[in-house]
C-alpha cells in the first residue's frame, strides 16, 4: 500500500493596528510556509498556508496572534489534499 502524503491548505484573516501593517507583514512572511495574498489600508492581511500536517496550522495562528499589534487572527479555510507519495507521469 503506498503511503499518502498530506498537504494542508489554509487561509487566514489577520487584522492589525493600521500603523503597523508593514512591520506585521514583514513578521509574518518570515514565519515558514506563509504568503500573504491581500491587504487592506485598514489593516487587514490574507495570509496563505500551505503546510504538511494540522499543527502547523495552529502553531502558526498562535504566532501570529502573538505579534506585537495584531488584533485578531481567523482561520477562514483549511483544505486537506491528499497526495500519492509517487507522481504520475504528465503525457
Amino acid at each position: 500500500m503506498m503511503a499518502l502524503e498530506e498537504v494542508h491548505i489554509s487561509s487566514l484573516v489577520v487584522q492589525v493596528k493600521p500603523e503597523h501593517l508593514d512591520a506585521i507583514k514583514a513578521q509574518i512572511t518570515a514565519l515558514a510556509n506563509t504568503e500573504i495574498h491581500g491587504e487592506s489600508a485598514e489593516g487587514k492581511l490574507v495570509v496563505v498556508l500551505e503546510t504538511a500536517n494540522q499543527g502547523f496550522v495552529t502553531d502558526t495562528i498562535d504566532k501570529i496572534n502573538n505579534l506585537p499589534n495584531v488584533l485578531n487572527t481567523f482561520l477562514v479555510y483549511h483544505q486537506i489534499e491528499h497526495l500519492d507519495s509517487q507522481e504520475e507521469d504528465a503525457s
